[in-house]
């Protein structure tokens, strides 16, 4: 469409600059034509007036009036000039305005016509000089209206513009027919063949060009595309060689081991969030990628083996993206997977998830001192949706015997009795991916059972530590009549087994990535945008959540500038926040809390260019995080209670240089993996003030030391080393 407008712009303008100098030219000469037509004209009536007897006789003995030759003759006015004592004139103010060029024209004895301006209006002259006995001293001057000239030429301007819109409209009507059929859509099945070229059909590249004048390009495609296929294949080569010593999990590594254990079984990942968002934005559809650390994590692993992910459709865009199975290829640009919607209503999506699942399930499962909401409606809403989408997922692979599925977190705790009381066969995994509270704080749900029951319908039951597998066994074996195995650590119910086991997730980081050596935009020049300038910088990154210690984290700032004040106007908190389930009261006030607490702070330290705190609202993609993260001198993750966060070990990550600091919360699931991080107690806001200090004036060689081994820990254990370990262990379970 830009290419169209931009076209049809440049052909318009091109013809208006052609039209518009032929205009001028037309006008020109034309103007030049009504001149000389206008002066013939004053010399006839200049002839006829001269010969005549009138004015052979003295100023007192004109046989005609001035006002009846005007009249006669259609003229404005004339002047009979006989010398400076001997003028008639019934239009004086011209001839006053002109007294000079009629001296001339008499003294050169020539005829001279030429425009003036009287009063405002524009009027032709024509002096014609009288010889009396051989001598020119007397003249008659002849005033004519010329604007009938500005009429006939305003004319041609008018017809020339009317002729240039019609043909720049024809000339770009049949330009965007020519480029439409004639280059675009040839140009779009180039397109097409390319995608299913790249996509691994090499049939594709047999096919002829849609144009001949694409031909070249075709050659050279072809080409390129046979040496990308070549290159890939012996890549997987020789990740297959490397697949029974090679210590480094990569995605090519994992594509390999899932084809190995899957053996063409259909792979199916289940979850609330979509991976893919499609939003209106204006008039065009943008693809966005929610805010979650689930999603940070599972989507390497479709990627890299690609399969079914199902999840519920959230953005206003989203039917208008999907085909008639409610399914769209992702990535946008470079699709690896299949991405199906399921489409939840109003009531279901406030009840099941606003409401059980956030309002319920989740302060349940966080330690963090907000009151769970149970409410029957909510519960009912739930079990519903739990239904719709096994009866999604059983529709997909109803014609597979055993396929893998895969579910996420505590929105679906009910979906692995759906599933196997319909297709025992399947191998089922339910990830909670937050924490799993002691068995006194789970008992407080009413519907404690029917959620245990439903989970001990899997298989395997991941947790990210075995803390919470313990936490999980106790409230089993507290509720349900069952058979726990803590040496195995399964439990036997109703003739099932069910195993439970610690995986702790990660992220998609390799030894690839150990080597990249990105340039570093410096502080001054991140902050500068924000109209900071600072010293230091620490990052926050974290969803507006009340689990996520946000306020915590700044009451520490806050006591850190008390405790050592040196470091006022040297120190700011970047803090990156993603508004989360705003539609809950409680997280929208906090939101409101979090801002108004940031703005306290600021108003009791910030100075001219500087303030302690800048709160960055809003969704942020990982390209506009990255920054912050490889120049902060600290990341602080201050979580009150969180599953695992992936923010502490994505800091982690971008730091190529092996410098930095990583303040980590005790109450993180990422604590256990990474030792190399001062870890706090974010209650303790004394203590975290300190452990900014330290982290500030922390040599490099510690700061290198700490980095290292953070990164060798990740790197050991990221995100394909825990899908493997994930689907090994689904594999090896005997229904």
């Amino acid at each position: 469409m830009r290419i169209n407008l931009a076209l049809v712009v440049a052909i318009v303008i091109s013809v208006g600059i052609v039209a518009l100098g032929f205009t001028f030219y037309q006008v020109s000469a034309e103007r030049i034509k009504l001149t000389d037509d206008l002066e013939k004209r004053m010399a006839d009536i200049s002839l006829k007036l001269s010969e005549s007897k009138f004015v052979q006789s003295q100023k007192g003995n004109l046989n005609y009036s001035i006002d009846s030759i005007c009249k006669k003759y259609n003229l404005e006015g004339i002047t009979f000039y006989f010398g400076d004592d001997s003028i008639v004139s019934n239009l004086k103010v011209a001839f006053d305005n002109s007294k000079d060029y009629v001296l001339q024209s008499i003294a050169a004895d020539s005829i001279n016509g030429n425009f003036i301006s009287v009063d405002g209006k524009k009027l032709y002259q024509y002096i014609q000089p009288l010889t009396r006995e051989g001598i020119a001293n007397n003249a008659i001057i002849f005033y004519s209206d010329p604007e009938y000239i500005e009429n006939l030429l305003d004319k041609i301007w008018f017809r020339n513009f009317f002729r240039w819109f019609l043909q720049a409209l024809f000339v770009s009507l049949i330009t965007i027919v020519i480029l439409k059929w004639g280059i675009f859509s040839p140009i779009n099945r180039v397109s097409d063949w390319i995608k299913s070229a790249r996509m691994g059909n090499l049939e594709k590249l047999n096919e002829y060009p849609p144009a001949k004048f694409l031909a070249p390009l075709h050659a050279e495609i072809t080409q390129i595309a046979r040496a990308m296929h070549e290159a890939q294949a012996k890549a997987e080569e020789e990740a297959r060689l490397r697949t029974t010593g090679e210590s480094v999990w990569t995605s090519d590594r994992l594509k390999i081991e899932m084809g190995n254990l899957l053996n063409g079984k259909k792979m199916i990942v289940v979850s609330n969030r979509e991976p893919y968002m499609h939003i209106h934005e204006g008039k065009e559809i943008k693809c966005i990628v929610p805010a979650s650390g689930m999603i940070t994590a599972m989507e390497p692993i479709l990627k890299a083996c690609g399969g079914l992910w199902i999840a519920s459709g959230s953005g206003d865009a989203d039917k208008e993206t999907v085909d008639k199975d409610d399914k769209v290829q992702v990535p946008p640009l470079n699709p690896k997977y299949t991405l199906k919607r399921v489409w939840l209503t109003k009531e279901e999506e406030s009840h099941y998830y606003y409401g059980f699942s956030n309002e319920g399930l989740w302060p349940l499962c966080h330690l963090a001192h907000t009151r769970p909401t149970f409410r029957i409606e909510d519960w009912e809403y739930y079990k519903k949706v739990n239904e719709k989408f096994a009866e999604t997922i059983l529709e997909e692979c109803k014609d597979e015997e055993q396929p893998f599925i895969l579910i996420q977190d505590y929105h679906f705790a009910l979906l692995p009795e759906l599933i196997k009381r319909k297709k025992p066969r399947a191998r089922v995994a339910i990830f909670w991916h937050i924490p799993w509270p002691n068995p006194e704080s789970f008992g407080i749900c009413p519907w404690q059972k029917e959620i245990l029951t439903g989970m001990l319908g899997a298989d395997l039951i991941g947790f990210h530590t075995q803390y919470h597998c313990n936490h999980f066994l106790e409230t089993v074996n507290n509720t349900l009549e069952s058979r726990v195995s803590w040496e195995k650590f399964s439990v036997k119910m109703n003739g099932r087994n069910t195993h439970v086991k610690a995986f702790p997730i990660s992220i998609a980081f390799t030894l690839k990535d150990l080597d990249d050596k990105s340039r570093k935009e410096g502080i001054k020049r991140i902050l500068g945008v924000h109209g900071i300038n600072a010293e230091f910088m620490a990052v926050g990154v974290d969803r507006i959540d009340y689990t996520k210690g946000l306020i915590e984290k700044f009451l520490s700032v806050e006591r850190f500038f008390e405790k050592f004040p040196d470091y006022i106007g040297r120190f700011t908190l970047v803090q990156i926040g993603a508004p989360s389930r705003t539609l809950i009261k409680s997280y929208s006030d906090m939101v409101s809390d979090v801002e108004e607490e940031a703005e306290r702070i600021n108003q009791r330290f910030k100075s001219k260019n500087w303030k302690p705190i800048l709160f960055l609202k809003g969704h942020h993609s990982h390209d506009q995080i990255n920054p912050y993260y490889k120049n902060a001198d600290m990341c602080i993750v201050s979580s009150l209670h969180d599953g695992m966060n992936l923010v502490a070990k994505e800091f982690v990550a971008t730091r190529n240089e092996n410098d930095g600091v990583l303040i980590l919360s005790r109450f993180a699931g990422a604590s256990l993996d990474l030792t190399g991080a001062l870890i706090i107690n974010p209650y303790d806001i004394e203590n975290s003030a300190i452990a900014i200090r330290n982290a500030l004036e922390m040599s490099i060689s510690e700061q290198e030391s700490r980095m290292m081994q953070m990164r060798e820990t990740i790197v050991g254990n990221n995100i394909y080393y825990w899908a493997s370990s994930l689907l090994r262990a689904m594999a090896s379970i005997q229904n």
